[in-house]
């Protein structure tokens, strides 16, 4: 596996030198701020991320205020205990996405968040105690007792709301290819991911970068360079 000093180096060249790149870097990660996020925040974004998947994220950007509405403010607590009668009625609903799967999954997830959070005090908190140096059993985790969070919704759920970690969108995964990771082109083994992280903690061990920074970076190393 090469250094990411070589990685780093590439992606800066790519994007006009070290300046430029980290102007395209996300904010650090604030575990703090993490474990202030009420679980109806928690709730929002995994329901937003699992609608996104498989659809224009802009639709679901531009029916976001409805999709509020429609299931009351993503509240845990109320949305757990709603009847069945609740939920048959948003498959009528035009102003949301109608996938009867994905808005049951809303259900599935708010209780998933309620025992969460009684072990932990709130989601954020359980999430902003989980080391980024163990993403694959977090991802597991959120598979397993979560609904539609597998895959890259389970990845891209950590990262809109502030948890350190890689994903492995193509990019990543041909800057790791190309790195001597020796893994397939879309990464969906345990085995496969087990390898995407130990390639990560070790770069965080090189460079004391968190995560989110080295998977950025990576991603920007390869593939077609879109210019800032």
């Amino acid at each position: 596996m090469i250094a990411f000093k070589t990685i780093r180096a590439r992606a800066e060249k790519r994007k006009g030198g070290p300046k430029a790149l980290e102007k395209l870097l996300p904010a650090r990660p604030d575990v703090k701020a993490l474990a202030k996020l009420p679980d109806d925040r928690i709730l929002a974004e995994m329901t937003k991320r699992v609608f996104s998947a498989g659809f224009a994220w802009s639709v679901i950007e531009q029916k976001w205020p409805d999709f509020e509405k429609a299931f009351l403010g993503f509240k845990p607590a109320k949305l757990a205990f709603q009847p069945d009668e609740f939920w048959h009625a948003l498959l009528e609903n035009k102003r949301i996405v109608r996938n009867g799967a994905k808005i049951m999954s809303v259900r599935d997830n708010a209780q998933f968040i309620q025992t969460i959070a009684k072990e932990h005090g709130s989601f954020g908190k359980f999430l902003s105690k989980w080391p980024a140096s163990d993403e694959i059993s977090l991802l597991d985790l959120l598979s397993k007792r979560g609904s539609r969070l597998g895959g890259n919704t389970g990845q891209m759920f950590l990262r809109f709301v502030g948890w350190d970690g890689f994903v492995t969108s193509k990019d990543v995964v041909a800057c790791l290819r190309d790195a001597g990771i020796d893994i397939a082109e879309e990464v969906k083994s345990k085995g496969d991911l087990a390898k995407v992280q130990a390639a990560f903690n070790a770069w965080a061990e090189e460079t004391k970068l968190p995560y989110t920074h080295l998977s950025r970076i990576c991603a920007l190393s390869v593939g077609e360079n879109h210019q800032p």
